[in-house]
């Protein structure tokens, strides 16, 4: 008995053993992890390609920053000599080779981490008021209102990946210029968020790229009509999108982005460490339909209520119009040519034809 209990305590013990020092070999990896940032161009961040690395091992245990990095030249007596100056060391890789320098520093990510602006996390104007017996609402409406939404460029915590590169129109308005289509257009922008959400937590979950896409595509055409997405074109793009370093926020931006539904409010910097920027972010409002970001952005100069524009660039105001404002605005001066292109009548064979081809796609995505 004494011995059947012997080897499994032990085999305990070694197991123990193992783990404690593969976790201390983790720990010890991410306290390690250097990189540094460089502002090459000068123009006052190092977000850009080029402008941030990780840091090389050398022998002895330091960190080399590989950008401007030069080899040394070898003196009398087995010494180096740095020709960037002096006052850089030069020093040999752990790997071994030619001994370098380099003029910048590294900079430990685990005592000095890389600090993150908090996404912008805004609903919208959630239609939670009450309603009389006819369905109206009976609080305060809005009128083609958006929400605030940031994708962001290539940078550091995009490993350099566009995340607001445009990706094509992958929704629109409907097949038409009928307002009967209210809900349809409605849904739109929920249907892009379920779906951006869906994918992204699939993929996170496990999932395959195609998989987790195939279940993004499937929660935006829930509730919405199919004719308002192209639903191949969604899939493609999700896929790219969960492969690359972009998050959810970065896909809804896109879709809706390359959709021509979103206004560019300005760019900020997202990712800072030690007071430099390594990735900067492109905040947006986006609305549920083109016609809603047009006449939003020839609208609001009409209107005092919106004398500061689409507000701070961090945080944009994208709240929809008052009835009271709506009524203000003078439509004879904007020009909807954008729009109207875009729903002048087609033959009807061609409209019937994309109609089928878009439903078969949906039937399809659907598993039917």
């Amino acid at each position: 008995m004494g011995r059947f209990l012997f080897w499994p305590s032990r085999l305990a013990l070694i197991l123990f053993g193992i783990v404690a020092f593969a976790l201390a070999v983790y720990a010890s990896a991410a306290q390690a992890q250097q990189i540094c940032a460089v502002d090459l161009n000068g123009n006052g961040d190092a977000d850009d390609a080029g402008e941030t690395a990780s840091c090389v091992g050398m022998q002895g245990g330091s960190w080399q920053c590989p950008i401007e990095r030069a080899s040394c030249a070898p003196e009398p007596g087995g010494a180096s000599s740095c020709p960037l100056g002096s006052q850089y060391a030069c020093e040999t890789l752990a790997s071994g080779g030619v001994p370098s320098c380099s003029p910048n520093a590294c900079i430990d990510t685990a005592a000095n981490p890389i600090e993150d602006e908090p996404v912008v996390d805004d609903p919208g104007a959630p239609a939670d008021g009450e309603v009389d017996t006819d369905g109206n609402c009976l609080g305060n409406i809005e009128i083609f209102g958006g929400r605030a939404l940031r994708c962001r460029p290539a940078g550091l915590k995009t490993t350099f990946s566009n995340c607001c590169k445009d990706k094509g129109k992958i929704v629109k308005d409907g097949m038409g210029s009928s307002i009967a289509s209210t809900q349809t257009k409605i849904a739109i922008a929920k249907g892009v968020f379920t779906g951006a959400q869906a994918a992204y937590a699939a993929f996170q979950a496990g999932a395959t790229a195609s998989q987790a896409a195939s279940a993004g595509a499937n929660a935006i055409i829930v509730g919405i009509d199919p004719t308002s997405i192209a639903i191949s074109l969604a899939v493609n793009v999700m896929i790219e999108f969960l492969l690359s370093s972009c998050d959810q926020q970065d896909m809804e931006t896109g879709m809706l982005r390359g959709s021509g539904m979103c206004v560019e409010v300005g760019s900020y910097c997202s990712s800072k460490i030690l007071g430099i920027c390594v990735q900067k972010s492109r905040s947006h409002c986006c609305f549920n339909t083109k016609l809603g970001r047009i006449i939003q952005e020839q609208g609001r100069p009409q209107l005092k209520s919106f004398a500061d524009g689409w507000g701070p660039v961090k945080t944009p105001n994208c709240r929809g119009f008052t009835p009271e404002e709506f009524q203000a605005l003078d439509f004879s001066r904007m020009d909807l040519s954008e729009y109207y292109s875009e729903v002048q009548a087609r033959a009807q064979a061609d409209i019937q034809s994309d109609m089928k081809d878009r439903i078969d796609a949906y039937m399809q995505a659907i598993g039917r």
